[in-house]
């Protein structure tokens, strides 16, 4: 393992030098013109809260040019408290459509959707009441401004055109003129974009894979459930672009745009070694959102910027993929106001980065948070040596397969101890155990699984494993009709996790007849005992589970025509 070691750079100008050299020959591949969604506004508001704190913004927003905006009251001003302003409120909001509900009422309000196409539902006896039709005739409503104590949509990142706003919120005025704003048209980018095929999510009606779905601040990730399937579908309009979903995806199914995950790699080592041949020395990386970075002094020359649209974009396979390409240390600056579970998945994914550091014979410290405007934190110097050896090759293109190069070259750089390190729950990293007694191979878990990990024999009945292609979906375990397959999560730190191993291994049953191999011995005698009451296997018909497909039909016509009405006894 390195040690911790001091480390002065002998001129910080050379390293300054290094880096705009390296900055200069290679571009941050950030205009990637991604496809755009449209929002289309007329400005019909709908303002729901209690009534005195609804007239008071309903009347601001058509001072800032709104149409009269639509009041849903689910507190009503008490009539005894009113006085000359409330009179004035009063007339001043009367020509809005307004409409009163019960505390009852108001609990089953529910919204969806987003700018210029908010439907609002309330529960009746009926069953849902559209609200835009009912009180305005239209079709949606533009914009919501939700003054209620308790948000109905209480998300850290709501969708654009949904404010939830306290009438005492210091940056109220503020806030309600950028929403009278949202009148016209407006492009967004479409962050993403999805491979199903490499989706980990759902097989054969199975669940799987929830990651995405875990971590996404805007509640814009949905599974969606056909007849038998359920993919995963992000809704364009709601995202944020916040880029946890990519970064948690294990598969690489859903992909960031902004850059692409493989070209933000391929630019990182490109000025890490860019870097190294301008004659720089022990580079800290540092990730940090692109907004977050105006404004700030020059840091210092040993100091490399990425910069990203997202923090969430840039996952720990990126911070490692630094490491391995020769950074000194990593440091993740973190934003005032970021949403919670953002921050959480940053926190998870720095927590899995420390483990797979230490499991690999190197110091988590080469990993550390950074706090905006820290500059102290920022320019340190490293404590440790860039890690030392050939330069990292990736070996594969997709996701897995890149990460698998990194940790790969870590390992050789390191001193790995050969156990099974334990990770935050829910890490993509594991193995499995078969039990070789329930286990039939079948084979529902090869064609359940979504990656290479699962694979059969070529000219014999086998199951194999390779750990190191496994992301811990579990539809393997899902599928098994025997529940013979048990999940073994943590990191394996040894190079068996690149090696595909046996898990279960049988002599095949040859058919009968024609002598054939078509089954396994285990699964023949288990169809027997299953299918020995079944009326088209009694008597000696029993002896067709032990032939093959073709040999098996042939005994059927044989018998059929031995006695035309055995069709009719099955």
């Amino acid at each position: 393992m390195n040690q911790p070691i001091n480390i002065m750079p002998v001129d910080d100008d050379r390293n300054r030098q290094a880096r705009e050299a390296a900055h200069r020959r290679v571009s941050w591949p950030l205009n990637l013109t991604p496809a755009s969604v449209a929002y289309h506004s007329q400005g019909h508001a709908l303002v729901l809260g209690n009534e005195r704190d609804v007239r008071r913004a309903a009347r601001a927003l058509h001072e800032h040019g709104l149409p009269l905006p639509t009041l849903l009251f689910t507190e009503p001003m008490d009539s005894s408290e009113t006085g000359e302003e409330d009179e004035a409120l009063l007339a001043d909001t009367a020509g809005m459509t307004s409409q009163r509900l019960s505390r009852a009422q108001a609990r089953t309000v529910d919204i969806e959707g987003y700018l210029g196409h908010f439907t609002v539902r309330m529960a009746v006896e009926d069953g849902p009441l559209d609200l835009a039709r009912a009180l305005t005739d239209r079709e949606h409503f533009d914009l919501i401004l939700d003054l209620g104590e308790s948000p109905v949509l209480a998300l850290e990142l709501p969708p654009p055109g949904y404010l939830a706003l306290a009438w005492h919120d210091t940056q109220r005025d503020d806030q309600l003129e950028a929403l009278a704003g949202l009148v016209g048209e407006f492009d967004k980018p479409r962050y993403f974009q999805i491979d199903n095929a490499l989706c980990a999510h759902s097989a054969s009606g199975y669940t799987g894979c929830t990651r995405c779905l875990d971590v996404c601040p805007a509640d814009a990730v949905h599974s969606h459930q056909g007849r038998i399937e359920a993919w995963i579908e992000i809704d364009p309009f709601r995202c944020h672009g916040v880029g946890s979903c990519s970064s948690a995806c294990p598969t690489g199914a859903i992909q960031f745009r902004l850059p692409e995950t493989a070209r933000q790699q391929e630019t990182l080592l490109a000025w890490l070694a860019a870097y190294r041949e301008a004659g720089g020395t022990a580079p800290v990386v540092r990730f940090a959102e692109a907004g977050d970075l105006v404004g700030e002094n020059d840091a210092a020359g040993h100091v490399l910027d990425i910069p990203l649209e997202e923090l969430g974009a840039a996952g720990h396979d990126q911070w490692l993929t630094a490491l391995a390409g020769g950074a000194a240390e990593v440091r993740i600056q973190y934003r005032p106001g970021m949403p919670g579970r953002l921050t959480s998945f940053i926190d998870d994914q720095l927590d899995q980065a420390h483990a797979l550091l230490q499991a690999l014979g190197h110091s988590p410290s080469r990993l550390t948070r950074l706090m905006s405007g820290d500059m102290a934190a920022r320019d340190a110097l490293p404590g440790e040596a860039p890690l030392v050896g050939e330069p990292l090759a990736f070996t594969g293109n997709d996701k897995r397969d890149r990460l698998d190069s990194v940790l790969t070259h870590l390992e050789a750089l390191g001193s790995p101890d050969g156990q099974r390190h334990t990770l935050p729950p829910g890490a993509a990293y594991g193995g499995l155990a078969v039990d070789g007694e329930a286990c039939t191979l079948c084979f529902s878990c090869v064609s359940n699984c979504p990656t290479p990990a699962l694979a059969t024999g070529d000219d014999r009945p086998l199951l194999s494993f390779r750990e190191a292609d496994c992301v811990q979906c579990g539809l393997c375990a899902e599928a098994c009709p025997e529940d013979a397959i048990t999940l073994v999560p943590g990191f394996l730190a040894d190079p068996t996790r690149r090696e595909r191993q046996v898990q279960h291994e049988e002599a095949a049953f040859p058919c009968i007849r024609c002598g054939k191999p078509f089954a396994t011995m285990s699964t023949v005698a288990t169809l027997k005992a299953k299918l020995a009451d079944h009326p088209y296997f009694a008597g000696d018909a029993l002896a067709r589970l032990e032939m093959c497909e073709d040999c098996r039909v042939k005994d059927v016509w044989q018998a059929m025509a031995r006695d035309p009405e055995a069709q009719l006894k099955v």
